[in-house]
């Protein structure tokens, strides 16, 4: 009988991928210094950007129970706010709360995406399991437990990503958190290696979701909570594996016709670039000083470098010329009315345009209020977009990751500015000791922010010692970040 004979009805073995992240997930052992230190101050960054989400109401209104008293006193909490949900609830609350406002850290190669949005997942599993405890006398999860999840769902996601592009085949990258989240809430939950795998299963016959929310001519909000809903669905598919005993589905990669490589990926079987271990943690990328697509966060900072020379002559500007990579080109070079916040925090035009103009670009500068000032559609028209092959080159390189931009404005009277070009912006591996300390300025701001004044001074001396923030058991950490 032909091993491909769609007749056949002998189960085979687990597909090796789906085999391979239980095994790092259940055994793998994380002794790099740098990836927990790191994993520290990215739950910090998360955190921050989950609290600064919190003035916009539009974020907020997803954050409650899916229904009005659909809530679990002693449940997960949702960071920021005072409701208490089942955990499948609250990992979508809080996958929300931290994608909101694209300020989180970032993983680009072949698939983008944003790892700390596992947290969603990780944060909620994890505050209930340990409010559990507080009630029955077990043992509860420290932060250090949690920063070794995010670190391994790091790992999960941006392995996938070094060598498999998802948008190539019109999926979105959330696809990723759902798989790194599925990972890492079934051994949460106590899993073993075939419960993973069998969750695993679950999360690829889910298929992914389409990006179409992320281009034009449809960007639109969705984006901002996709990756909590991927984060929902992992809880669920733990949960199931666990204490459902659901049935897995051996080869959901790569059974003929039906299976995901077949259906989803044109046939293909997925690459690999290097083992799991913990790099993607040791080299993602912060976003520490502008919420915008990580793209084009360099072309922000030319911007801002080129702000004094400029916004005296804006009436004066002939053209602006900027270069990027080619994934930039592909995201986020648009043209026309942009209809929303998501819509202009996709655009690199506009996150130029608003710095050249003003001086910075945060968060309320995507909104309809700042959008209508008709100076920035006016420079919106006159930039031009374009592939530089060498920072093309330089993102892809493994020993570089860089994400460059250049900006340079010409004006009528046949005068210029200086070419700018930045290879790598401040929240990269190559910039972190100028990153760390401004990273904890945006922290202790948001908490100021959002947060009543006792609860951030509880916040930032728990915060102070990093070997008394570890072994902090993590529904006490969470706790003050409630109100």
């Amino acid at each position: 009988m032909s091993a491909h004979d769609i007749r056949s009805a002998v189960r085979p073995d687990p597909d090796q991928p789906m085999v391979d992240i239980a095994d790092y997930v259940a055994d793998y052992r994380i002794e790099s210094k740098e990836a927990y230190d790191t994993a520290r101050y990215m739950l910090l960054d998360s955190l921050a950007t989950a609290m600064m989400a919190m003035k916009f109401p539009e974020c907020v209104k997803h954050l409650g129970p899916v229904v009005p008293g659909a809530t679990l006193p002693g449940g997960a909490r949702v960071p920021g706010t005072s409701h208490e949900l089942d955990p499948v609830q609250a990992a979508f609350a809080i996958g929300t709360q931290v994608r909101w406002l694209d300020f989180n850290d970032t993983w680009l190669a072949a698939e983008w995406g944003h790892p700390s949005d596992n947290l969603g997942a990780i944060l909620a599993v994890a505050d209930w399991q340990g409010r559990r405890a507080e009630r029955e006398g077990g043992q509860a999860p420290t932060v250090r437990d949690v920063l070794g999840y995010a670190i391994k769902a790091h790992e999960i996601q941006g392995c996938y990503a070094l060598k498999n592009s998802f948008n190539r085949v019109g999926q979105d990258h959330v696809i990723l958190v759902r798989l790194a989240s599925t990972a890492v809430a079934t051994h949460m939950l106590g899993g073993d290696k075939e419960q993973i795998t069998t969750a695993v299963s679950h999360s690829w016959i889910d298929n992914g979701a389409l990006r179409t929310y992320r281009h034009a001519p449809n960007t639109g909000p969705r984006k901002s909570w996709a990756a909590g809903d991927a984060c929902r669905r992992a809880v669920t598919h733990a949960i199931n594996a666990v204490h459902r005993g659901v049935v897995g589905y051996p080869s959901a990669l790569s059974a003929k016709t039906w299976g995901f490589y077949d259906v989803a990926f044109k046939g293909k079987p997925f690459e690999f670039e290097r083992p799991f271990g913990s790099y993607v943690m040791e080299n993602v990328l912060f976003k520490i000083s502008f919420p915008a697509e990580f793209h084009a966060q360099t072309a922000v900072e030319c911007a801002m470098k080129l702000h004094a020379e400029v916004a005296g002559k804006l009436d004066q500007i002939e053209k602006v010329v900027i270069e990027t990579q080619e994934a930039g080109c592909r995201i986020i070079d648009k043209t026309g009315p942009l209809a929303n916040y998501a819509d202009r925090d996709h655009c690199i035009q506009y996150m130029v345009a608003v710095p050249l103009i003003f001086g910075r670009l945060e968060a309320s500068d995507y909104n309809d209020d700042v959008a209508v000032d008709p100076r920035i559609d006016a420079l919106r028209e006159k930039m031009v977009v374009s592939e530089n092959p060498q920072f093309t080159r330089d993102y892809f390189d493994p020993e570089k990751r860089y994400i460059g931009n250049s900006v340079q404005v010409f004006f009528k009277d046949g005068s210029s500015t200086g070419k700018v070009s930045i290879d790598y912006p401040i929240g990269h591996r190559k910039r972190r000791a100028e990153g760390i300390p401004v990273l904890l300025k945006k922290f202790e701001a948001a908490m100021r922010g959002h947060l009543p004044a006792h609860k951030v001074k509880a916040i930032l001396e728990a915060t102070r010692d990093p070997a008394k923030l570890d072994a902090m058991p993590i529904q006490q950490f969470l706790g003050l970040f409630t109100l």
